[in-house]
């Protein structure tokens, strides 16, 4: 499976590296695109900062232009939080997709988003002070009404970005459990 994850508001940092080699060791190509050109964050606020100094119209730009040259041989969308909305994005902009892996993060649905029964799981804290309870509900059934197929795993405890293992709201549990669940759902989408 060719693979696009794509970074949080912290930047490429070693967790989104780790996370790659992890996939590409059980199989998949992995693109991992860094659209804050090498600057890495200590704090959400210092990531969101630069993100918005930038402005989202270009860390979308950098995002579409990062992935328009393998667009072609269906990938799936992945990413960490702001990375996650970013994939999303793109997934539902490319007919061509052939799923999405949302981990710490969702994002708004054009009204007029339209798939073909596209693969995407999202994983998420429980409670997520980014991704609320009402928010997730909201976009569980609008997606759905895109024509996505959806499963959601939430993990009770957890903080916002639990797998980065250099992050205060690391989970090794929850990141453990989340990984072995998003292998087992690209090997479906890789077969399917």
């Amino acid at each position: 499976m060719n693979i696009m994850l794509f970074h949080s508001t912290y930047g490429l940092r070693p967790a989104v590296r780790e996370a790659a080699d992890r996939l590409r060791a059980a199989g998949h190509e992995v693109w991992t695109p860094d659209l804050f050109e090498g600057r890495t964050f200590d704090t959400v606020e210092e990531g969101m900062e630069f993100k918005e100094s930038l402005g989202k119209e270009e860390v979308l730009k950098r995002a579409v232009l990062a992935a328009a040259p393998y667009s072609d041989r269906g990938l799936v969308y992945a990413g960490f939080s702001l990375g996650a909305s970013i994939a999303q994005t793109l997934a539902l902009g490319d007919d061509k997709a052939r799923g999405l892996l949302l981990l710490h993060g969702t994002s708004d649905i054009a009204p007029t988003a339209q798939v073909d029964e596209l693969p995407v799981q999202l994983h998420v804290a429980e409670p997520d002070p980014f991704e609320t309870d009402d928010w997730l509900t909201a976009w569980y059934l609008q997606m759905g009404r895109a024509g996505a197929d959806v499963e959601v795993y939430r993990y009770a405890g957890a903080g916002h970005l639990y797998t980065d293992p250099g992050l205060p709201d690391y989970d090794a549990e929850a990141a453990e459990a989340t990984w072995r669940v998003a292998l087992g759902f690209l090997d479906g989408v890789q077969s399917g």
